[in-house]
């Protein structure tokens, strides 16, 4: 092979793969536009929001993923020792090979109503083995509600209303903006996280926070 003809296979070699990476950088722009332009940091009114710090660490879940099951009582001790530390929004993330994750959302988003989603959040996912692969999900949900001793008929009502599903369906669409497409998904201050211990989160909230004096 002549140096010349080198020269053109190297050449050519080059502009295809300029190309590739050109493709590779739009689609991933594309996909990590948030829903309206926003930020995924961007805690609006309606959010459900524990914690008081400056670093806002947004969680994707869906309440039947046991990766999420096995995350919530880790994140439950951070918002309860570290809260003034940072802020946690939690969004819904319902995957479609889990028939109860959006009932089980949709319930959360109910009880929210009456004042209860994290009392309802709490006691889905300290359950979640037992309504999991359950038929009767919705006979589960309404014994759930009235253990909160919410008023059922308002909840029923709240559970199938256009508002709720409005609700559950803008998270998981902001999600997938967001280049979301698995559960849990982490979020400190816009920037993609996956700590696997409750001391890399302590750590990051911490950088993050310093990073941000």
């Amino acid at each position: 092979m002549t140096p010349k003809r080198i020269f053109l296979w190297i050449f050519a070699l080059i502009l295809v793969g300029g190309s590739v990476w050109g493709l590779i950088k739009i689609t991933q722009s594309s996909a990590s536009q948030p829903t309206n332009q926003t930020a995924i940091d961007e805690v609006s009114s309606r959010d459900w929001v524990a914690g008081t710090g400056k670093a806002v660490l947004v969680e994707y879940s869906d309440f039947q993923c046991p990766a999420c099951g096995a995350y919530y009582p880790l994140l439950k001790k951070l918002v309860e020792e570290y809260g003034s530390e940072f802020t946690f929004v939690y969004r819904h993330f319902p995957l479609q090979q889990h028939l109860n994750a959006i009932p089980t959302a949709s319930a959360s988003e109910a009880a929210g109503k009456q004042g209860k989603f994290w009392e309802m959040h709490s006691l889905i996912f300290n359950h979640q083995q037992e309504w999991s692969a359950a038929g009767n999900i919705n006979e589960i949900l309404l014994g759930y509600a009235d253990s909160l001793r919410l008023d059922i008929e308002q909840f029923k009502n709240d559970l199938r209303s256009a508002e709720v599903k409005d609700k559950v369906g803008n998270d998981y669409r902001g999600g997938i903006n967001a280049g979301v497409n698995s559960t849990p998904t982490f979020f400190l201050n816009g920037k993609k996280i996956q700590p696997r211990s409750y001391q890399e989160f302590i750590d990051l909230i911490t950088k993050a926070n310093a990073a941000n004096s």
